[in-house]
């Protein structure tokens, strides 16, 4: 048997509302966003997945994060976000450079 990881994602969101409501006085953030990010290995792939999710939601591209190399688009359902993101090659690669020098440099604490 594989596992649902769909069924599980809508049993667990539909667990914290319900255990969110039973529990008024938690507090809670004032919004929540599910984020998709396609598992393809080219950005022309990477793209056509989130035109394909567009077109399923009635959404346009979000232009807004492109200068980060990332194509997206959403849907929202109040303070609730359904985003899909792609991270193209060239984001990809200027995050694993600037990684590179992740534990090299030490600040100066004196």
């Amino acid at each position: 048997m594989t596992y649902d990881h769909r069924s599980a994602l809508i049993n667990g969101l539909l667990n914290l509302a319900a255990f969110l409501e039973a529990h008024p006085d938690l507090p809670v953030s004032s919004s929540v966003t599910v984020h998709h990010f396609p598992k393809q290995d080219n950005d022309a792939d990477l793209r056509a997945e989130i035109d394909e999710i567009a077109t399923r939601v009635g959404s346009s591209i979000d232009f807004e994060d492109s200068p980060y190399g990332h194509y997206a688009t959403s849907i929202c359902f109040g303070p609730v976000e359904y985003r899909a993101v792609a991270v193209l090659a060239a984001a990809r690669a200027r995050h694993d450079a600037e990684a590179s020098y992740r534990g090299c440099i030490q600040p100066d604490n004196t």
